[in-house]
């Protein structure tokens, strides 16, 4: 018995062992010279520019924070939204830099950083918005409705919560897919408010409802709290990105960057102002 025991504890410590060997560290992107970045290709968050340079509010402030932490190179690599995290998982890039929203689902499977930035909810519309929606419980009280959302968005929680059908849910791969998918065969599409509004500039035949109503889920309006995740066993490099981060929300060049793309005082105030243990368990 006590043979067994101690090759119960050795191969502990070799498991151990082989998982922090496969773990990336600092030291180890620095050596390489490089660290490899996910975006979806969604403007504002993350995308990438015609001239292959990255953009938007993920890639500027990760940018930036690497820097600071003696990271020069990004490589850069985009992917469906619904493969970010398993893409991650799989160690085809380092980091995820979508503004993906900081869940408890999410939180079982990365690292999150704390928050970098924080949006509502909005619904992209046929122009003059024949339905009269004004939030997504609209949808939910007229089973005859239709409504899109990218595969893998945590959108389509918020519409189940208020009581849409999942017959009424149609899944796009990305948000390039969703004006001809409202002009063609549903009747909004569902994303976050500057997703839509994005979409919704200098179109003739869809539009950006509003006013918009955040929707209602356990008793309070929906936000979003956007962060960069990490696969959990590169505790070493997101810490290092987290506390870089941690300083760089409190320079007015950070706050440049989230007001550039879009980003409120309020919502930049409102991201600083949670933290990322309280968004994993649901608070």
């Amino acid at each position: 018995m006590q043979i067994s025991r101690l090759s119960g504890l050795s191969a502990l410590a070799l498991i151990m062992g082989f998982t922090s060997a496969n773990a990336l560290t600092v030291e180890e992107v620095k050596e390489q010279g490089y660290i490899r970045a996910a975006t979806a290709n969604e403007v504002p968050y993350s995308y990438m520019q015609p001239d292959g340079t990255s953009a938007g509010i993920g890639p500027d402030v990760a940018n930036a924070v690497l820097k600071s932490i003696g990271i020069e190179e990004v490589n850069w690599t985009v992917t469906p939204f619904g493969t970010l995290i398993p893409g991650l998982k799989a160690k085809r890039f380092d980091f995820v830099a979508a503004e993906q929203n900081i869940s408890p689902e999410r939180c079982k499977q990365v690292a999150f950083t704390e928050p970098n930035s924080s949006y509502g909810e909005g619904l992209l519309v046929k122009k003059g918005n024949p339905k009269g929606l004004t939030t997504y419980a609209d949808i939910a009280k007229d089973p005859s409705l239709t409504v899109a959302v990218v595969s893998g968005a945590n959108n389509v929680d918020f519409l189940r919560a208020v009581g849409v059908k999942d017959e009424q849910i149609v899944f796009i791969q990305a948000n390039a897919d969703a004006i001809p998918t409202v002009q063609s065969r549903v009747d909004a599409y569902a994303a976050t408010e500057l997703t839509v509004s994005e979409l919704a500039k200098g179109q003739e035949q869809v539009e950006q409802v509003s006013p918009f109503e955040d929707p209602i889920v356990d008793g309070a309006p929906v936000r979003n709290y956007g962060g960069f995740a990490f696969r959990p066993e590169d505790k070493d490099l997101r810490d290092a990105f987290n506390a870089g981060l941690v300083e760089f929300r409190k320079t007015d060049e950070y706050k440049a960057i989230l007001g550039k793309y879009g980003l409120s005082e309020q919502s930049i105030a409102a991201a600083a102002a949670k933290n990322v243990a309280d968004l994993c368990a649901g608070n």
